[in-house]
């Protein structure tokens, strides 16, 4: 049960995860077989895809859809979606990657190795630039949050940049008037008539 200031775990679908990591993971697996196909010196045909290397499909499909299932399946059985469920995932799909060796040591050195490096880089919140703070928090908002409290008071900006374009100062308009008034001797009314509807 979640404690307070936690939040309810959603139980995902572990079938449909499967499948869906399965497919996507199968295309990548199908393009890289094709490539090695469309590389080798012998001709082989457009078969040769799923002949010669068609095993690479297998362990793409093979090691996507156990790493998704372990994933899926650990988060609801613990109902936590945290860092140790791309861990145990990722022991479980590069486990599955080292199969063809037919030897423990691998299977367990590639299971352990490509966990630690899932469970990383879930924990440092899914991004190679680093550890977020708060993931909750909306960019929009932060930078928002940000940009109002370093704002600085519109007499200190126009003390230092004067009146420019789009920086006005109260009272701007009636200084305006009376430089051109001033300078080139021209009455700027306050306010301008409206416009007269056309005759139709």
């Amino acid at each position: 049960m979640a404690t307070e200031g936690e939040e309810v775990y959603r139980p995902q679908d572990v079938v449909r995860a499967t499948l869906r990591a399965m497919m996507i993971t199968g295309g990548v697996g199908l393009a890289y077989s094709a490539v090695q196909n469309s590389l080798t010196k012998h001709n082989v045909g457009a078969w040769g895809v799923f002949t010669r290397s068609g095993g690479v499909v297998t362990m793409f499909v093979a090691a996507g859809g156990a790493y998704e299932f372990g994933r899926v399946a650990s988060a609801n059985l613990r109902e936590k979606d945290d860092s140790w469920g791309p861990a145990i995932g990722g022991f479980i799909g590069g486990a599955v990657l080292a199969l063809r060796a037919r030897s423990i040591a691998p299977v367990i050195g590639s299971g352990t190795a490509v966990a630690v490096l899932l469970g990383a880089y879930h924990y440092t919140g899914e991004s190679l630039a680093g550890f977020r703070e708060d993931q909750k928090e909306d960019d929009f908002d932060r930078k928002e949050f940000l940009r109002k409290n370093r704002r600085r008071p519109i007499d200190e900006t126009i003390d230092e940049l004067g009146e420019r374009r789009g920086i006005h100062a109260p009272g701007f308009d009636q200084r305006r008037r009376e430089r051109i008034r001033q300078n080139y001797g021209i009455d700027v009314p306050s306010s301008f008539p409206p416009p007269r509807p056309a005759n139709g």
